[in-house]
């Protein structure tokens, strides 16, 4: 059985208004490739390192899906529209199986 697989971002957003029709598309692209939010957040504590206002963390059935989803049509088409009102730093990370 595969890892599950995880999209990890930190977000500044700009412009809440212009950013939010890629906010409203993601969740049809996402469930197209199994993918699912767990973390969707502005409530945290930075307590090493660097951060941005917002966390994301978007859990899919395994690494393969995770990147297809990313690399699909429909979400760069989206990427694009997210790009003018945001910063996102985002990686596609495998899960563990075990300690």
């Amino acid at each position: 059985m595969a890892n599950k697989a995880y999209w990890i971002a930190r977000v500044d957003v700009s412009d809440p208004a212009g950013f939010q029709a890629y906010s409203d598309a993601n969740p049809a692209i996402f469930a197209k490739f199994d993918g699912h939010f767990i973390v969707r957040s502005n409530r945290f504590d930075c307590v090493e390192g660097e951060s941005r206002a917002r966390h994301v963390v978007v859990e899919f059935p395994d690494y393969a899906s995770a990147v297809a989803c990313y690399r699909s049509p429909e979400y760069q088409a989206n990427v694009k529209a997210r790009l003018p009102y945001s910063t996102v730093d985002l990686v596609i990370v495998e899960g563990c199986d075990g300690p």
